[in-house]
């Protein structure tokens, strides 16, 4: 009885002392997303002045003024990144589940030689200058979110990751038993592969949808109409806008009427690009860490 009182009130201890830890470990992550926010609303001048703050003496939203002062533009581009994310992750884990599947069948002669490609290209590639002929010159995809949305369909890691997780967590038994019962090879892929696959497809389309929420190289790239700009192309291009009217007014002495806050910017630009795709986070979470371990076994 001893031992067991013993037992209970160091599992007890251990339980608060990782609670503490962890809780401070949880504060210190959270600490520099709550200096983004703060040092987003401070003034730039003092910024600049003493440096970032989590108590600064003076506010200001000038930052936000001087991103949302054109704020049809800023809409036109929160759309155009909205749907390239949405339609670009959809199409994407379409393309790389069928892919992943269809390696992962054991009565696919051929799965060796075709992921054989697949597995070339992450050790070589054509290099920028190729890649960008074929998106301009044969695909013509130029100006369209196409040319944002298409790298991303076949990503061989991800194609790896998703038929790794559907050879450990799909039976094989399972997939015969249906074809026995007269199920075709889509209708296995649709009600059986897919379901069982939420967390692998979870996992990648959190990948894949960071990745088009987050691109600015791509459209810089190929997307010369302002119409079709993504959300971080078009603030790229107004940081580096307010830069350089600051530079011109530091060398040549002009006095402008405005003052630009091009520090503060940075962290304003950070709340709107990296706000949105925050609130998905929470919805794949569950499945994010089964989908990684299982989809990361070699086969």
């Amino acid at each position: 009885m001893e031992m067991r009182r013993k037992h209970n009130r160091g599992y007890r201890i251990f339980n608060i002392v990782s609670k503490i830890l962890l809780g401070l470990f949880a504060l210190a992550c959270l600490l520099p997303f709550v200096l983004m926010i703060i040092g987003s609303f401070t003034d730039n001048g003092e910024v600049i002045r003493e440096g970032y703050s989590l108590f600064p003496k003076k506010w200001s939203i000038s930052a936000y003024e001087m991103l949302f002062s054109y704020p049809d533009n800023i809409i036109r581009a929160y759309k155009n990144t909205i749907l390239q994310t949405v339609g670009g992750t959809a199409i994407s884990l379409f393309c790389i589940s069928m892919t992943g599947y269809v390696l992962s069948r054991q009565d696919f002669e051929s799965r060796n030689i075709v992921a054989f490609f697949f597995y070339f290209t992450m050790l070589f590639g054509g290099g920028l200058i190729p890649w960008y002929i074929v998106m301009k010159q044969v695909l013509h995809l130029e100006n369209t979110l196409w040319a944002i949305m298409v790298p991303s369909f076949f990503s061989a890691y991800n194609i790896f990751l998703m038929r790794n997780f559907i050879k450990q967590g799909v039976p094989t038994e399972l997939i015969e038993c249906s074809k026995l019962d007269g199920a075709s090879d889509m209708r296995i892929y649709l009600q059986i592969v897919l379901p069982l696959s939420l967390p692998s497809l979870a996992t990648i389309g959190l990948f894949v949808a960071l990745g088009l929420w987050n691109d600015w190289y791509l459209c810089m790239l190929f997307i010369t109409d302002e119409a079709l700009q993504s959300l971080q192309y078009y603030l790229y291009n107004m940081l580096n806008s307010a830069r350089a009217l600051r530079e011109i007014q530091s060398r040549s002495g002009i006095v402008l009427d405005i003052d630009l806050p091009t520090e503060t910017t940075k962290l304003a630009m950070s709340m709107i690009a990296t706000g949105p795709i925050l609130l998905v986070y929470p919805f794949v979470q569950r499945f994010f860490i089964k989908g990684l371990t299982v989809g990361a076994v070699k086969g």
